[in-house]
């Protein structure tokens, strides 16, 4: 066993018994390679990488290739989720080399930590122009030996290239904030749009969650037939297709195709987090229960198969088992006859099964059919409501994919907020004692003693500095928390503001990925655009802006609004790079809306009026309830409001102004309904 074998991360663990004399990340390998004037090979991936894994099997476990990176490297390995900031800044350097990135990562550094080269996958021999590892390892190793100077202009070019693009796109924070780019965003939003088979470009296509909560709130504020299209139609085709998993619940990783046939089988947390979030404010605004329907299959899914004992929620699930490429997911002709009975004909059609199949896995031949609904439009029949559970039943005694079962903070109050929502939201109070468990678990399991915020934890054992993006996240979840459950949790969304805005803020605007006291590394990255996941500045802007409007105190909206005006000519030009982000911006430039109800929470009047705001979608709406006399030194929006008759009440202000409290449910309404000028329902 090398050096990875009591590492936190379970991608690490995984090379713990590789002929490589693997090292983590950290001094101790700076410290070899100086020592025996070899460089650094930094392997980059993360578990449920499909392209990992064939890396690790063709190179990493053969002892010829393996010999050749202990002799002529010092080799060391990350786990890209634990470590995004060694992740952003070596992916800079490939993509500045190659024109593309991707894991797993292959990067090749001086002692320093500069790159010199970079590559992803790299095969075992020459194929397909791209040259096999022995070779790259043997001319890297005899180019260091032999020419380092070459060696040492190449890497301060690469670093140079690195440190241009940390500053890319940032100007000098006097952008302009309007609700005139908001319009532009969304137009090019939807020009972006795939009429035929929804989403946003063109193949491979991903999930793009972020891009539909934007078109969402812009809906609701300007409702366009447009607009709602490229909304439904998306949401449509993902949920139709091979990317939801028809059975189980929840969504995988991306589609290959154009029409979501065929998924890259790895199955996110943070995906879970996301699209659960968009159907749940789908059904929100259009009160399609075909969206209920698949936000309850994400959060059983997760809360069935990535739930951690004490209330953590774990990383991924593994696009591979058995070896083969989406095995547990893919279902044969004869099996469903053979399971379902007088209901496998309409199932089989339904889902368009086939003797043939519409998956082989090309490094094995192995064929299945992927479940899929042929027409998106169609009601699931009651034959396939019945299928339905017999198949999740056998499929479970199948061998599963790999779980990666480290708890990662950002990932864990993504999906804590989109928890929090849907259980109120649909008055699931099992669901609300699971996101109650999961923010204990967070509080208490991953703060060091000195109250700072941890990233990963795994057995019991937390580690690794959070960082701005696990700050923004919490900060996030912590306000839904404020808004929908329990107002008193603002103070603890306060601190974590708190903590965010003094070790990460950047003097230029925005914040840095790591804190003023981590490793110092090459450059101190700084993650601008959405990708997979809300950037880290994304991620605060939304939640400062949330804080300053429930809190009062401007200087947290100040500290976004800076942000804001620094990218403000990116955001009408790029909304998909930005969709996140854009939510700030909605934030900024129109009028919070703020309601506050007094009154017990069970108490089914305060019930009724809290429904108004809580499943409903209304863009920039801060809010909370309380009872009589709880949180007033809290939050403004409960200074000096009481029950008015004994009865439950709500309070609405909209730009300085306020309505005249109410009782009633159908007035709140109308007055929530007018704030946004849109007109009476019926």
């Amino acid at each position: 066993m090398n050096r990875l074998a009591g590492a936190t991360s379970p991608y690490l663990r995984q090379h713990a018994d590789n002929p490589v004399d693997w090292y983590p990340w950290g001094e101790e390998a700076f410290a070899a390679a100086r020592a025996s004037d070899r460089p650094i090979l930094l392997s980059v991936g993360y578990s449920s990488c499909h392209w990992c894994h064939v890396m690790a099997h063709e190179s990493f476990e053969d002892p010829v290739v393996a010999a050749l990176m202990n002799r002529g490297f010092v080799n060391v390995k990350v786990d890209r989720e634990e470590r995004p900031d060694v992740d952003a800044i070596y992916m800079t350097a490939v993509q500045t080399l190659t024109g593309r990135g991707g894991w797993p990562m292959t990067v090749f550094l001086d002692h320093d930590g500069r790159p010199f080269y970079a590559g992803t996958y790299f095969p075992p021999d020459d194929r397909h122009g791209m040259p096999g590892f022995p070779r790259v390892l043997e001319t890297l190793s005899k180019f260091w030996r032999d020419d380092r100077k070459t060696v040492r202009d190449q890497a301060t070019a690469l670093l140079s290239a690195v440190e241009q693009v940390a500053r890319a796109g940032v100007g000098d924070g006097n952008g302009q904030l309007s609700p005139s780019t908001l319009e532009q965003a969304a137009v090019r939003a939807v020009g972006q749009y795939d009429h035929h088979f929804g989403g946003f470009g063109a193949a491979p296509k991903f999930p793009q969650a972020m891009t539909i909560d934007f078109l969402l709130r812009a809906y609701v504020r300007r409702p366009e037939p447009a607009v709602l299209e490229a909304i439904t139609g998306s949401l449509d085709g993902m949920a139709a297709g091979g990317l939801h998993d028809q059975v189980g619940g929840g969504f995988h990783r991306y589609s290959v195709d154009a029409h979501w046939l065929v998924p890259h089988f790895e199955k996110m947390l943070y995906d879970q987090a996301l699209l659960g979030g968009a159907y749940l404010r789908a059904w929100m605004v259009t009160d399609d229960d075909r969206y209920r329907a698949v936000v309850e299959g994400v959060v059983d899914y997760v809360l069935r198969d990535l739930r951690q004992p004490d209330g953590g929620f774990y990383s991924a699930e593994d696009a591979d088992s058995e070896g083969i490429e989406g095995k547990f997911y893919l279902w044969a002709l004869a099996e469903l006859r053979a399971l379902l009975g007088d209901d496998a004909e309409e199932t089989i059609r339904y889902f368009g099964v086939t003797e043939a199949g519409n998956f082989v896995d090309p490094h094995t031949n192995y064929r299945g059919n992927i479940l899929h609904a042929v027409d998106r439009t169609e009601p699931r029949p009651a034959a396939v409501q019945r299928a339905i559970p017999v198949l999740l039943a056998y499929r479970a005694r199948r061998v599963r994919p790999g779980l990666d079962d480290k708890v990662l903070c950002a990932w864990n109050a993504l999906f804590l907020r989109t928890l929090v929502e849907a259980a109120v939201a649909f008055e699931r109070d099992d669901w609300l004692e699971a996101a109650r468990a999961n923010a204990q678990f967070l509080r208490t399991r991953m703060r060091g003693p000195d109250g700072r915020w941890l990233r990963s934890w795994q057995g019991g054992r937390a580690a690794i500095p959070a960082f701005a993006e696990d700050l923004g996240a919490l900060l996030e979840a912590f306000c839904t928390i404020a808004e929908l459950v329990d107002v008193t949790w603002l103070d603890r969304a306060r601190r974590v503001a708190d903590q965010l805005i003094e070790h990460f803020a950047d003097p230029a605007g925005g914040v840095f990925t790591t804190a003023d006291d981590a490793e110092r590394l090459i450059v101190r990255p700084k993650d601008v655009q959405d990708n997979a996941t809300p950037a880290e500045n994304s991620l605060a802007a939304n939640g400062l802006l949330r804080l300053a409007a429930l809190t009062g105190e401007r200087r947290y909206a100040e500290f976004a609004e800076r942000w804001l005006r620094a990218v403000a000519p990116l955001l009408g030009e790029h909304p998909t790079s930005f969709a996140h982000l854009l939510g700030a911006l909605d934030r900024a430039v129109h009028p919070p809306l703020e309601v506050a109800v007094v009154g017990h929470p069970r108490d089914p009047r305060t019930l009724a009026l809290r429904r108004v705001v809580t499943r409903q979608l209304w863009p920039g709406l801060v809010s909370c309830c309380a009872p009589p006399g709880v949180g007033i030194g809290t939050t403004p929006l409960l200074s000096g409001r009481s029950p008015r008759d004994d009865q439950p009440t709500a309070y609405l202000c909209r730009g300085y102004t306020c309505d005249r409290p109410t009782t009633e449910e159908s007035e709140l309404r109308a007055q929530v309904r007018g704030a946004y000028w849109l007109p009476e329902e019926g």
